[in-house]
């Protein structure tokens, strides 16, 4: 039976017992108890990089267990089972927790530490990864930056140019927030459901298997 890597098994342990953003933090303490929500492994194929998690998934430590959830997971044509076989798929947002909301209530953006204490090692430790859904202005920022190549000056800009990194290692799927926020966007940019998308499912079929896009979302 196979070993589980022991580098990235200690790492992950740290990260899920980090508290910098209470003990050190870069500018506010968090305004509640840290509670850093990810899921990796080895042998995961496909990197879901979002912003932070929301209120709900710090409640129940799942990642994208929320509308904003259930749209991605159509967008990628999978279902709940696939979508959180960590074997098969890592989920690691710019910030592991709950950043908080600001004065207007919106959420805070990403925390800062996590970036600079945690990230790098961690895609140290993960060269299986062979396509990256970079989701939102700050993932795409980080892993556009580690990989090298040049994005548009805007999200929707960026996610525009989405054929310029077809060739890419790791394959980068710039993708705006699945936030049900973004549906006046989708609207506007038919494109994105007629023409990424489609190439987005190609891609997971390839990754899973033909079967990949068959099931209940």
């Amino acid at each position: 039976m196979p070993q589980p890597d022991l580098s990235l098994e200690k790492l992950l342990e740290r990260i899920r017992a980090c508290r910098l953003c209470a003990t050190q933090p870069a500018r506010r303490p968090l305004p509640q108890e840290p509670n850093p929500v990810l899921r990796v492994s080895r042998s995961a194929r496909l990197l879901i990089a979002g912003q932070a998690p929301g209120v709900r998934v710090h409640l129940t430590g799942v990642p994208f267990n929320d509308r904003s959830g259930d749209r991605l997971r159509e967008w990628m044509g999978v279902d709940r089972a696939l979508f959180y076989d960590e074997s098969k798929i890592a989920i690691a947002a710019m910030s592991f927790c709950f950043p908080g909301h600001d004065r207007g209530g919106g959420d805070l953006p990403p925390r800062r530490e996590c970036r600079l204490q945690w990230h790098d090692a961690l895609f140290e430790e993960t060269p299986g990864i062979e396509t990256i859904l970079a989701i939102g202005r700050y993932a795409q920022d980080y892993h556009f930056d580690r990989l090298g190549l040049a994005r548009g000056g805007s999200v929707g800009e960026t996610v525009a140019r989405w054929r310029e990194y077809a060739s890419s290692r790791p394959r980068v799927f710039p993708l705006p927030h699945p936030s049900w926020r973004n549906t006046g966007w989708l609207k506007r940019h038919p494109w994105f459901e007629e023409e990424l998308l489609p190439e987005l499912r190609k891609e997971i079929a390839r990754l899973f298997g033909e079967n990949a896009n068959d099931s209940e979302f």
